[in-house]
């Protein structure tokens, strides 16, 4: 029997924002999505972590819209919510059939890119993915603007969180992300995400991840503080021994390309300041990127392929 989420949309609590919106009667609340699968993309990506990309790529499902609303979105194309934009609007079977036709390809890992305003969307996709006997290793990529109770619902669906870690300073999550409550939110929400999964990632054969959580942080221009106050936070909040991925890859724009602060791409030695300050801490599992990495990392989602 497949599973029925539209009732969980009725009076939609489940991000932080708290709209209590009737999404299935198009008042759509913080997000501006009803109950529909509002998809951009389903595609191959090459780009993630080496132990969630690996050798042959996941399947990541890109939802539209976002329940933050950061100036500098590389993704702006489909998470701006005020946008007027053609949204790729889809069944639940046709999503299905195109999710399986990538892990005919011999993909193991299937991705939800800011799914936390499509929660009850994703619970089905992946219990009709079941229904079909098709249990490819579930990934929940998300800017940890999450309830705890929400993350609770997913616990025996998701296997690897990838969690944004964003900011240690509620002013600039207000600032750049319309995202008050930030800082406490993200580190209630990567808790239970290690509460679930612990800081061990377990990998299959093939050196992809099945189990674990991967905590990510984009180290912006100008902000070298914030991110040493979120590295504190995860090694003396949560562990020293979870993963995190560093990354180098922020460039201006949207909304930031003027912006007299985070208006230009990071310097290498505020990245390198961050780095020193990641083994200080005593966070030594994990990645980071080439410091050139802010010119591959530009999807265009008016094409079938967006990252490449």
């Amino acid at each position: 029997m497949l599973y029925n989420y539209l009732n969980e949309l009725k009076d939609c609590a489940w991000c932080p924002h708290e709209c209590h919106a009737d999404r299935l009667n198009d008042n759509n609340g913080y997000c501006q999505t009803g109950h529909t699968f509002d998809i951009a993309s389903i595609c191959k990506h090459l780009g993630e972590e080496p132990v969630i990309s690996g050798e042959k790529g996941i399947c990541n499902v890109f939802f539209t819209h976002c329940n933050l609303q950061c100036i500098y979105c590389q993704n702006h194309q489909i998470s701006n919510n005020n946008a007027v934009q053609s949204l790729n609007i889809r069944s639940i079977k046709d999503i299905v059939s195109e999710i399986c036709t990538k892990l005919d390809q011999g993909i193991n890992l299937l991705g939800f890119v800011s799914p936390s305003h499509f929660i009850p969307q994703t619970k089905s996709i992946i219990y009709t993915l079941h229904e079909q006997g098709r249990k490819p290793t579930i990934v929940y990529n998300t800017n940890s603007y999450d309830k705890v109770e929400s993350l609770r619902s997913l616990e025996n669906l998701v296997d690897v969180y990838l969690p944004d870690f964003k900011y240690a300073d509620n002013r600039l999550a207000i600032d750049y992300s319309d995202a008050p409550g930030y800082p406490e939110v993200a580190l209630k929400a990567i808790k239970e995400m290690v509460r679930q999964k612990g800081t061990s990632i377990r990998l299959n054969d093939e050196g992809q991840a099945e189990s674990g959580v991967i905590i990510r942080h984009l180290v912006l221009p100008g902000h070298v503080e914030n991110s040493l106050d979120v590295l504190r936070l995860i090694a003396e909040e949560i562990s020293p021994l979870v993963h995190i991925s560093l990354m180098s890859q922020y460039y201006p724009s949207h909304g930031s390309i003027h912006h007299p602060v985070i208006g230009r791409t990071l310097l290498k030695e505020e990245y390198e300041a961050v780095i020193n300050a990641m083994s200080k801490l005593g966070l030594e599992r994990g990645w980071l990127q080439e410091f050139d990495s802010n010119m591959h990392y530009r999807p265009d989602f008016f094409r079938e392929q967006p990252f490449y």
